[in-house]
């Protein structure tokens, strides 16, 4: 039994299980569909917008502007803090600028962008990479300034060159750095596109949430994001975790 509570998966369900529990209760105390329906009435409506091929084509708009913005968001940021957190007159001078748009509300920059560039993709993709590039860019700067300069005078000893010392000694004390940028990375990035779509687009989740919040159906609205929530939950188990423990692994090897 010890065993079992050990095991990731087991507790990962466990947890999960827990949280469909409370939803359970939660509906039966509110006995009231239309403000919080019971888990197993959304199949329905589930089964019927994935057959009219609606949930696919949102659900596929929104992947693709989330990967659109993570892939420029994450190069972007991470060049800006390896030069911050490798060159103290760059630190300096960038600093004031990353703190403005830490502290920048992200419904501000989308708004901004909407109205300066229009009611389009540019616009909506280009607000979500303004407000990732400074997380990750104050992530990878920390990890460039714990760079052991031990291994960079032994690069200098070795004369390697600076393709090979970015490969063979930088990047593998960032990497863990630049996964736990990715893996947050790409939690903050759905939810901005979301609220993106919400705004200013006639096609994604979160203007298919828009549309069934003026309509007040509370069911369409959780199918829609229980959809996409579930695919995150994939991507984060499959993909970001696997790499994250691969980055770290060095570490205790």
């Amino acid at each position: 039994m010890n065993e079992a509570l050990r095991n990731p998966v087991v507790v990962r369900s466990v947890s999960l299980g827990l949280i469909l529990l409370v939803w359970i209760v939660a509906a039966g105390l509110t006995a009231d569909a239309t403000v919080l329906p019971q888990p197993w009435t959304l199949l329905e409506p589930f089964v019927r917008v994935v057959g009219s091929g609606a949930l696919p084509y949102h659900l596929g708009m929104t992947l693709f502007r989330v990967v659109c913005a993570f892939v420029p968001a994450m190069l972007i940021g991470a060049a800006i803090g390896f030069l911050m957190g490798r060159f103290p007159s760059v630190d300096r001078w960038l600093d004031p600028w990353l703190v403005v748009f830490l502290n920048l509300p992200a419904l501000v920059l989308i708004v901004l962008c909407y109205l300066w560039i229009g009611l389009n993709e540019t616009a909506a993709i280009l607000a979500v990479v303004l407000n990732k590039i400074p997380n990750v860019a104050t992530l990878v700067r920390e990890g460039a300034r714990a760079l052991d300069p031990d291994l960079d005078a032994m690069a200098k000893v070795y004369r390697m060159s600076g393709f090979s010392r970015l490969c063979h000694v930088v990047l593998p004390q960032l990497a863990p750095f630049l996964a736990g940028a990715a893996r947050s990375g790409i939690a903050v990035i759905w939810k901005i596109v979301l609220v993106v779509e919400f705004l200013g687009r006639s096609s994604g989740i979160g203007f298919q949430i828009h549309f069934y919040f003026q309509l007040f159906d509370v069911a369409m609205v959780l199918v829609y994001a229980l959809t996409f929530i579930a695919v995150m939950l994939v991507v984060e188990a499959l993909l970001l975790q696997p790499v994250e423990r691969r980055a770290r692994r060095w570490r205790t090897a």
